[in-house]
């Protein structure tokens, strides 16, 4: 069960970042972007290393109280999910 969580922890974390940097591209050309709620629906989601990897490689996000507060919550309740699961 533990490599089963792993496994998807890193697979949603892999898009979670791409999408990050996805709208972050889009931002900087001044084009169509990712809904906040989908971000943080990622986040949520088992992609908050992603997400918190996205938001301080590429400055992302950083100045939204949302998602400084939230991103490092879900990354938290994750990580004591797969303590949990390993116990």
């Amino acid at each position: 069960m533990q490599y089963a969580f792993l496994i998807v922890w890193t697979i949603m974390s892999t898009v979670t970042f791409v999408v990050y940097a996805c709208d972050k591209l889009r931002a900087k050309r001044g084009k169509w972007r990712v809904k906040e709620k989908t971000l943080l629906l990622l986040s949520l989601f088992m992609g908050a290393p992603g997400a918190m990897a996205a938001m301080f490689t590429l400055r992302h996000k950083t100045l939204k109280a949302k998602f400084t507060v939230s991103v490092p919550i879900f990354l938290v309740l994750q990580a004591l999910a797969f303590v949990f699961l390993i116990v």
